[in-house]
């Protein structure tokens, strides 16, 4: 049985990296806390800060105060620039996604010096996935034996973690956050001077500066003139809290491949479990009228773990049911002088994976490393030709996690396809062997390991396991046309996404690129 799996597996690989060489070819390469006048407010959470910065110039304007825009700001501040960030609301927000930290990000938290921002939040640690099918469970630890700091993964209530962020920006002199909606860039003969933003007191204000970083998010009305947005809703997010349950597998996020697609479970606090359920469609049930809690009630509940069915039943109970569109947004930057964007507001991927925060801030840490030896951004022509390698520099990791977390979706959703079925289960046989078959997936999932390649290689692995059973011991004609049929879902599955994210740029891009280093104007 070993022999035969290894087999598979080595076959699998050959074919794997035989595509992938294909799809090279044929799409061709293009060329291309002191006390610094901040008071945080306990029962409201508005950051307020009493002193104006002493110098009215700003290097930068960051519009939104996300885990992006945060994260940027306070970057950029401790490097010395002047930085604005204005952010619609600072107040504590409830959020149902943005809560499970991978720990490739929580590495790029590290690498700005906010790691602390995970701390005195109730954050919980990760350290793997279980993954659910039917009455069988597997568990996927991460790859973390080789790192000696506390990496691991982090979940958390979004809000939380976004003001610590937000408290860490505003000790830095140069950093001014202050609470207004940006309603245009101001441009002139296609360059991007700074902003126009209505304060809360209602004060119209026009805000200039050499450069514009857009992070206002997934609804953002400033990225049409910064990227061609084609965004896709695939499924929407039902959102409950489970209280005071165990999880079967603790420290662990749980993936249950259910009808018709997957739910989400994993503990945002010491005392409380997030559970999402997907619901595919633009269409979902109303929660207003009652729908949904039937719906969750007698279709989502029997295929909850045991462990906590209790508790999913008595949140649907409470009534406290949320609902949040899943958008999908291939990044298609189209550089504009003076601006550019960075978070949702310019890359969105199913959030099955949560890899979002681990791409905005992988994005930050290359932005902020590009503008380190510049002195002055006044050129903004220049400026845009030079921030062009950002855009290269993010592909490892950000399309590395985007194609998984749209492979993976279609690949756990349940359909009547026979063939899609075989590759479902496929792919969890496949993790559920072990070793490098869940290390390797579950190190490009975590983004320790951003290797597009790998991905592939990984991906096609799969589906050639899956042939393997098909066709072991003795092929027949039916199950040898399956087996035809599974390759082709598989690769209807996997070269679209490819293709979206730039194929030939993204299989032959490197972590460490010569961009990094050329000569800034």
């Amino acid at each position: 049985m070993e022999l035969k799996i290894l087999q598979q597996y080595i076959l699998g690989g050959i074919i794997a990296t035989w595509l992938g060489f294909t799809l090279i070819y044929l799409l061709g390469v293009k060329k291309s806390k002191p006390d610094d006048g901040l008071h945080v407010h306990k029962q409201t959470n508005e950051l307020v800060r009493t002193q104006p910065q002493k110098d009215g110039g700003i290097d930068v304007i960051i519009v939104g105060a996300g885990v992006a825009g945060a994260a940027l700001a306070y970057s950029l501040g401790k490097d010395g620039r002047r930085i604005l960030v204005i952010e619609r609301d600072l107040g504590l927000q409830d959020r149902i996604v943005g809560e499970l930290l991978q720990p490739g990000g929580f590495m790029k938290l590290i690498d700005l010096g906010l790691e602390d921002c995970v701390e005195d939040i109730d954050a919980q640690k990760v350290f793997g996935y279980a993954l659910f099918k039917d009455d069988k469970s597997t568990s996927l630890a991460y790859p973390l034996e080789k790192y000696t700091r506390d990496v691991a993964g982090r979940s958390f209530h979004n809000g939380r973690f976004v003001q610590r962020m937000r408290e860490k920006a505003a000790t830095v002199s140069s950093v001014r956050l202050e609470e207004g909606t940006v309603t245009s860039l101001v441009e002139e003969k296609g360059v991007v001077r700074g902003v126009r933003y209505k304060t809360k007191s209602g004060q119209d204000i026009t805000a200039n500066a050499p450069l514009t970083i857009v992070c206002d998010g997934c609804f953002s009305n400033l990225r049409r003139g910064l990227c061609k947005p084609e965004v896709d809703i695939p499924s929407s997010f039902a959102a409950l809290l489970l209280k005071n349950c165990e999880a079967p597998y603790p420290n662990h996020g749980h993936v249950i491949l259910a009808d018709p697609s997957p739910i989400l479970c994993y503990r945002i606090s010491s005392t409380e479990i997030r559970c999402l359920v997907d619901i595919p469609g633009k269409k979902i049930p109303s929660v207003g009228n009652g729908e949904m809690a039937i719906h969750l009630k007698t279709h989502v509940a029997p295929q909850i773990p045991y462990e906590l069915r209790g508790g999913f039943i008595a949140a649907v109970d409470e009534g406290k049911i949320k609902t949040m569109a899943n958008r999908s947004m291939p990044a298609a930057p189209q550089p504009t002088p003076g601006a550019i964007l960075l978070g949702d507001s310019f890359n969105m991927r199913h959030p099955l994976t949560g890899g979002g925060m681990t791409v905005a801030l992988s994005d930050v840490l290359i932005v902020r490393d590009l503008l380190r030896p510049l002195q002055k951004l006044n050129d903004t022509i220049a400026l845009c030709e030079y921030l062009n390698s950002f855009y290269t520099l993010r592909k490892p990791m950000a399309s590395t996690i985007n194609t998984l977390a749209g492979a993976l979706y279609k690949v756990f959703s349940a359909s009547p396809d026979e063939a899609r079925t075989e590759l479902r289960q496929a792919c969890f046989d496949y993790l559920s062997l072990g070793g490098v078959f869940s290390s390797g997936p579950i190190g490009l999932l975590s983004g320790l390991n951003p290797k597009p390649s790998s991905l592939v290689l990984h991906f096609f692995s799969v589906a050639v396991f899956g042939v393997g059973r098909l066709l072991l011991p003795f092929p027949s004609p039916q199950r040898t046309w399956l087996g035809v049929r599974l390759i082709l879902d598989a690769s209807g599955i996997i070269f679209p996404i490819l293709k979206a994210e730039g194929a030939a740029q993204m299989l032959l891009s490197s972590p460490v690129n010569p961009a990094y280093y050329k000569s800034p104007f």
